[in-house]
């Protein structure tokens, strides 16, 4: 395949550097982690400004109309910059499948205002136990017209502060994906903070009213959660590419028996090595996005993108990490954010293992297809 992108995704992840990078002030950067919402909105509103959270939305919901290839290449840009919005929830869990699921009734009430940057929205896809998200908890059951939902989802990505929460439930015909009022009776939340030092919420489900999304499409949930582990692979790709410019930076200027760390044989291996690991992430990220694009099922793809995510991922931060030394552990001096990002994004949704069993099931089905 050839992964030479055109002329303009360049220009769409240059735009998301030059944005992320002005908003990348580590005082800043602090100073929103020890707030109330953990969350950027200057940098939230230049997103919307540029046009960035509209990217992927259909042009007639007054979007770009571009791909899962340029979400990815934004995303990443935020892992670089390791930026404290919710891009990945509201646009990649929210905007993107009621843009392609929802009824014209819904896309019309709640797109408008994702793309202005008005409205926050999030998707409860994480379980708890096995966290499965094909495997929803929480029970949805007729009432009148709509639905209600009970039970429990755990750890919400920016759940404190979305207007609207998407919610996999399972019904007698199978999981669907509900609609939700974030202020509606019926559900309550509880902050969380997780890893990274974000801020999610706990959910819990009493007869809270619902509207599923769209028709409710059998294929809405798996439709979500493709794009959501790719996300999160996407994110993932800049998380170690911004670690190991650190590591490149802070190994050339410091000196250890007259000469740089970075002339040192175990260091350029270690360095090298995480350098594989994040280009691993990237093709495979890519290769997962252009199928997406192509309208061709790409669930395999994305499940071992989000592997490499993860395993290597996890590996690139680590060896950062230890190129640092004693730098690496002081939680004053920047480069621990990334490890923290690497570590959290490394078990959302699951981690390796899950991954690499849920793929194993994957082609088992294609094989037992195919005979």
């Amino acid at each position: 395949m050839d992964f030479t992108l055109s002329e303009e995704q360049q220009a769409v992840r240059e735009l998301a550097a030059q944005i992320f990078q002005d908003h990348a002030d580590v005082g800043r950067i602090k100073q929103i982690e020890a707030g109330e919402e953990r969350i950027d909105r200057d940098l939230w509103r230049a997103l919307a400004d540029a046009h960035l959270l509209a990217i992927a939305l259909p042009e007639a919901d007054g979007g770009s109309g571009l791909g899962m290839i340029e979400t990815t290449l934004v995303l990443e840009q935020q892992g670089r910059a390791v930026s404290p919005v919710p891009y990945w929830a509201t646009i990649v869990c929210g905007a993107l499948p009621i843009a392609e699921h929802g009824s014209p009734e819904q896309r019309q009430r709640l797109l408008p205002g994702i793309a202005s940057g008005e409205r926050f929205v999030t998707a409860a896809l994480a379980e708890a136990g096995l966290n499965d998200p094909l495997r929803p908890c929480v029970r949805a059951t007729p009432d009148g017209q709509g639905w209600r939902l009970d039970g429990q989802k755990p750890s919400v990505p920016a759940g404190y502060v979305a207007d609207v929460v998407l919610v996999p439930a399972t019904t007698d015909d199978g999981p669907r994906v509900f609609v939700v009022d974030a202020h509606t009776s019926g559900m309550s939340r509880e902050r969380a903070q997780t890893t990274d030092r974000s801020l999610v919420a706990h959910l819990t489900f009493d007869g809270a009213p619902a509207d599923m999304l769209g028709e409710g499409s059998d294929r809405a949930l798996p439709w979500m959660v493709d794009r959501a582990l790719l996300g999160l692979a996407a994110m993932q790709i800049g998380v170690c590419e911004g670690a190991l410019a650190m590591a490149a930076e802070y190994t050339n200027q410091r000196n250890q028996f007259g000469r740089p760390l970075a002339s040192f044989q175990g260091a350029q291996i270690r360095a090298a090595d995480a350098y594989i690991d994040t280009e691993a992430i990237r093709v495979t990220t890519l290769h997962a996005a252009w199928k997406l694009d192509a309208g061709r099922d790409a669930t395999a793809e994305v499940l071992v993108a989000k592997w490499w995510a993860s395993e290597a991922g996890q590996h690139a931060v680590h060896n950062v990490q230890h190129l640092h030394g004693g730098m690496g552990a002081d939680v004053d001096y920047p480069v621990h954010r990334y490890f923290l990002w690497g570590k959290q994004i490394e078990d959302t949704l699951g981690g390796a293992s899950a991954q690499l069993a849920r793929l194993g099931r994957e082609i088992a089905l294609g094989e037992a297809l195919k005979s």
